[in-house]
């Protein structure tokens, strides 16, 4: 599991894959959305603007997981 690391106290999940390299913009999320292929903490997301926080473990199907981890400001 590799770990994205975050300075703030949340993200939204579409800010979150952008920051992280996993998506070039936000609105490359939606297929993902709609396949479900994205849980967070074990369950399936419907929204593109949920919260994710330190702790919080993101999985996507079929290109990986990632633990978020909070980094100095």
């Amino acid at each position: 599991m590799e770990e994205i690391e975050i300075h703030t106290s949340e993200i939204n999940m579409d800010q979150l894959l952008k920051w992280a390299g996993i998506i070039d913009n936000g609105a490359h999320i939606k297929p993902f959305i709609e396949d479900k292929m994205i849980k967070l903490n074990g369950t399936i997301i419907t929204e593109r603007r949920k919260k994710v926080r330190p702790g919080d473990i993101i999985e996507i199907k079929g290109i990986g997981c990632w633990r978020i981890i909070t980094g100095e400001a």
